[in-house]
């Protein structure tokens, strides 16, 4: 036999307990009206002189009250079958109409591929457990369509962004190629050109794979202290800070946490990367780490630069996006260097730490960017 479906056995069920408690009911009522009818009279009510024809009269009546106990039961039965039957009609029914939002749920389902994710079921009727059902595909549906979205601009943006070395290693050497007689001086400036066109490739594959490795579960964590990561950062763009004349501020304060400290590091690193490209020359580097509540550690990154547009601070996070690409009314010119993946890994490696990140766009020009992660 195939399996029984979930409406066959909710009917199923529904029939064998309609037939048990009326079944139960039918036997309670006849064996009262049984036992009602032959109850022997009081020993007062008995009388002191029999009639003759007594006996027959007390098997006669015996006979008519067997014969009535008898009709009662066969009739009840017969109702009782009859109620049963309907009952499971009435069963199916309703059971149809209780589980409808689920088959609703498993066609959308079934539907579902990367072009049907934006459709939402959208169920109506009473806060139960079927709308709780439906509501919470709907949010897995838009979480899974927000994360489609996402890799395909990823592809996208990742093609082109690879195409530009490609293009500038294929350029170079057809201009080389094409000369006549190219010599020794042309040929050193067509391997200078190839050289920083693989070594910026390198770099933009260094990075996707960093944020691939960022955006898995976080493996094998330590505990350390967010200050002395943010420390170690500092002393990687020490150099270029001083050629950029910053002001640097710092207020250090034990952070401990615990996780993947290569990542934490990369993190910070990234941060304060790009607060040093952006930030406007001999501006402000503010980088401030500090225990926020008993649960979080905080690290800010404070730079000046150019007034930004609030309502597109966002758009930092996402891959390829770099800060002088219309963020604001006066963006600051886009660096040749960088990929455009440095706050995509921060966020990446917040999230996989179970942490946050936010930007905020400062009135007087500038950003101010919070690394939140869970304090050991």
């Amino acid at each position: 036999m195939p399996p029984l479906t979930i409406r066959a056995r909710l009917t199923l069920i529904y029939a064998a307990l309609f037939t048990l408690g009326g079944s139960a009911l039918v036997l309670a009522l006849t064996t009262a009206f049984y036992h009602f009818i032959f109850q022997p009279l009081p020993a007062d009510q008995i009388p002191s002189s029999l009639d003759p024809d007594h006996d027959h009269f007390v098997g006669l009546s015996d006979q008519i009250r067997d014969a009535a106990a008898s009709h009662l039961l066969r009739v009840a039965l017969v109702l009782l079958v009859l109620v049963v039957a309907v009952s499971a009609l009435v069963g199916w029914w309703v059971a149809g109409r209780l589980l409808r939002p689920i088959a609703d749920i498993t066609a959308a389902a079934r539907r579902a591929s990367g072009t049907t994710l934006h459709e939402r079921l959208n169920l109506s009727g009473p806060s139960d457990e079927l709308k709780e059902l439906g509501d919470t595909f709907d949010q897995m549906l838009e979480r899974l369509d927000a994360a489609f979205a996402a890799q395909r601009r990823f592809v996208a943006n990742a093609s082109h962004e690879l195409r530009t070395p490609l293009a500038l290693t294929r350029t170079a050497v057809e201009v080389t190629l094409a000369k006549p007689e190219p010599d020794q001086e042309q040929w050193r400036s067509m391997a200078h050109d190839v050289a920083d066109s693989t070594v910026r490739a390198q770099h933009l594959i260094d990075a996707l794979l960093t944020l691939a490795r960022s955006e898995q579960r976080v493996a094998d964590p330590e505990e350390d202290d967010l200050a002395d990561i943010a420390a170690e950062a500092m002393d990687r763009v020490a150099a270029r800070s001083r050629d950029r004349r910053l002001r640097v501020e710092t207020e250090l304060e034990p952070a401990p946490l615990r996780g993947n400290v290569a990542l934490l590091g990369i993190a910070v690193s990234n941060l304060l990367d790009n607060a040093v490209k952006y930030g406007s020359e001999g501006g402000l580097l503010r980088i401030i780490s500090a225990r926020s509540g008993a649960d979080r550690v905080e690290l800010t990154v404070v730079n000046d630069g150019p007034v930004l547009s609030a309502d597109r601070i966002g758009l930092l996070f996402e891959p390829f996006q770099r800060g002088g690409r219309g963020l604001g009314r006066a963006a600051v010119p886009e660096p040749p260097e960088g990929a455009g993946l440095g706050l995509s890994i921060v966020r990446a490696v917040a999230t996989a730490h179970g942490g946050s990140v936010t930007a905020e766009a400062r009135p007087e020009g500038g950003l101010t960017v919070s690394l939140l992660l869970p304090a050991v």
